[in-house]
């Protein structure tokens, strides 16, 4: 039975049918929600005892077995007699919440998401701020153990609040927001960023009086209230209402621009086919939604060129699209194929060959787009890429050609020195010609080298240099590398179990919206079996967990967890080489694992001269997301294991 627990509101939760599940008295909910409080970590009977009673009774410790037995009757009506609770789990000292499904917590998911086309955030913050039935913990707010809780859902609640108004004043529905708004000031009129969406609002319905009248009453408010003056925002919104001027001149200046653009470029020819793909390019970078969009649109700019019969037009179009990339797996490797396809026609349709500048950009573009798949081909693009870019004067073309080597640097284990030395290159060459983005993509390659390395000290500042430069150029998903690589690096730090774990969740929860299904896709799986794999626990066993891509490799430790090793054995027979990218040493360490717990020495044999390159690395922190320890550990291991 599917359970959902509810706390944005009364502590409640439903079945699969969505009928509320009777949890009988205040202190049985108590008990649940301080469990999912707790997000996963164990909470000790004492510490349970202490926070339901003021001066606990005698019996307190059994009266906790009590209401903890009572719940799990009511969250797990059918399960058999004696059979271990698969929600509401013992585990040392204590008890512990084993789900995800938890409102509050697909709330601060939808709220957190990286950047989205306005309609899209309006839809999706429509929806969740709807999941709230009162205030969060309603029945606990007067327990000391809840309170910070409900005070950080409280403020995701009034941020969430505040970015649906956002999202409605770029779509034009500034009259919609303003009722909303009207009462959010009168609830919290602290917010500063409140006062001024409502003024924007009004302004933009025509209401000048009533939007400078706002301001007004936010200065006073301010000035009286709490002796400061209204931050330089709210300054200049009044002066630039006071001079009658949109505050959002960006948004005039692109319609104008857009529309002259469309007067006196014809729509059918060469010129506006290119700049669409220039448009691509850069939206591609600005968040999620764009990435999607630009993907989504990609293969059609291309098959536009080709139907007009041009391969120097095609190659443009094609080598155009230089969008930095860092992860080594495809997000769409159906269309990555077509692609391909495409830059092999135009490079064999290029008349005399075509200019050095076109080669080299289908080649990189070969390079890039054939990432994962173990062809010849790819590499050898990379290395003629390369060789034709630097004997040309265009760093931005260079910048390119060695994005396309990055993803060809793969093809055995132990290269996080060559990726260092090509991320170094890459930041010295955009320091040298402002190439703001290949600037980002060089911090993000040294951080995973350096991370590989167990350069910590290093991989702290290419991470921050990366932060910086995406806030300053409006790149938001150079943030979920840089948070992911912060939880890795808590977690080989030896951070504090619920720290790590803490950081993985708010690390799984910038994927939601990134656009990037080649990099989301099976890794919180992952990242948990790392944690688990650490702490010398045995892999999830929970047969609705996603291992997207990585099941092949998961899959023998699965079955070890679950005490069938002779399938285990057979599985892991079968299992494929793991693919040549930034796991490839993380994966060959599960099929070491599994190898060595089935005594399966052909595989032990195999895992070790395929790891032994990298013995000086953590395996998978190359990847600036998981790592599952030392590969010299590994190698060790195995040697003894095989002899």
């Amino acid at each position: 039975m599917d359970v959902v627990f509810g706390v944005l509101g009364p502590v409640t939760a439903w079945d699969g049918s969505g009928d509320v599940i009777p949890l009988k008295g205040p202190r049985h909910r108590a008990v649940l929600a301080r469990l999912v409080i707790a997000r996963g970590r164990v909470v000790p009977v004492t510490r349970l005892v202490d926070d339901l009673w003021t001066v606990p009774p005698a019996d307190a410790v059994g009266a906790v077995r009590t209401f903890v037995a009572a719940l799990r009757r009511a969250l797990e009506p059918e399960r058999p007699p004696r059979a271990p609770s698969r929600l509401l789990v013992t585990e040392g000292p204590g008890y512990a919440l084993r789900t995800d499904a938890v409102d509050a917590w697909r709330f601060e998911q939808v709220v957190g998401a990286a950047a989205r086309p306005p309609e899209e955030t309006l839809k999706s913050l429509d929806e969740a701020l709807g999941w709230w039935r009162g205030p969060a913990y309603a029945e606990f707010a007067d327990d000391d153990w809840a309170r910070a809780e409900r005070s950080r859902l409280t403020e995701l609640r009034l941020r969430a609040v505040e970015r649906r108004a956002e999202a409605k004043l770029e779509l034009g529905l500034a009259a919609d927001a303003v009722p909303d708004l009207d009462a959010h000031v009168a609830e919290h009129p602290w917010r500063e960023d409140a006062w001024r969406l409502l003024a924007l609002a009004l302004y933009r319905t025509g209401r000048q009086g009533d939007a400078l009248a706002v301001l007004q009453r936010a200065r006073a408010m301010l000035v009286e209230q709490l002796g400061i003056d209204p931050s330089p925002v709210l300054r200049r919104l009044e002066e630039n209402i006071l001079r009658q001027e949109d505050p959002d001149t960006v948004s005039q200046v692109w319609a104008e621009a857009a529309a002259a653009y469309d007067r006196t470029v014809a729509s059918g020819s060469r010129a506006r086919l290119e700049s669409t793909v220039g448009i691509l390019r850069n939206l591609a970078v600005t968040g999620g939604g764009g990435l999607e969009a630009a993907r989504g649109q990609r293969m059609a700019a291309i098959a536009a060129a080709e139907r007009l019969g041009d391969a120097e037009l095609t190659a443009r179009v094609i080598g155009a699209y230089d969008v930095p990339a860092i992860w080594t797996r495809s997000d769409d490797p159906r269309q990555a194929a077509e692609v391909v396809a495409a830059a092999e026609r135009a490079l064999a349709g290029l008349p005399d060959g075509g200019s050095g500048a076109a080669r080299a950009r289908l080649l990189a573009t070969i390079a890039l787009e054939s990432r994962g798949t173990r062809t010849g081909r790819a590499r050898e693009a990379a290395v003629e890429a390369e060789r034709i870019a630097r004997g040309l004067d265009d760093p931005a073309l260079l910048a390119f050609t060695l994005n396309g080597v990055f993803m060809q640097t793969f093809h055995r284990a132990g290269l996080a020195p060559e990726r260092d030395e090509l991320g170094a290159e890459l930041v010295d060459l955009s320091v040298r010609h402002d190439l703001h983005n290949y600037l980002v993509l060089g911090h993000l390659v040294r951080m995973q080298a350096r991370s590989a390395l167990a350069d910590f000290a290093a991989a702290d500042g290419h991470a921050a240099a990366a932060d910086h430069l995406a806030e300053r150029h409006e790149r938001p998903l150079v943030g979920v590398f840089t948070t992911w690589y912060r939880a890795l690096r808590l977690a080989a730090s030896g951070g504090a179990p619920e720290e790590v774990e803490a950081a993985y969740r708010d690390a799984i929860a910038r994927l939601d919206g990134s656009g990037m299904p080649g990099l989301t896709a099976g890794l919180p799986a992952l990242a948990r079996l790392s944690l688990r794999m650490k702490a010398g626990r045995p892999a999830q066993k929970d047969p609705h967990t996603d291992w997207g891509p990585y099941a092949p490799w998961a899959r023998p430790l699965v079955l070890l967890a679950q005490r069938r090793p002779h399938e285990a054995a057979t599985v892991l027979r079968k299992a494929p080489d793991p693919p040549r990218d930034l796991l490839f040493e993380a994966l060959w360490c599960l099929l070491a694992q599994a190898a060595m717990a089935v005594d399966d020495r052909e595989t032990m044999a195999r895992a070790r001269a395929e790891l032994a390159p990298a013995a000086d690395e953590l395996a998978g922190a190359g990847s600036g997301l998981v790592t599952f320890g030392p590969v010299a550990r590994y190698v060790d291991d195995l040697t003894v294991r095989v002899g």
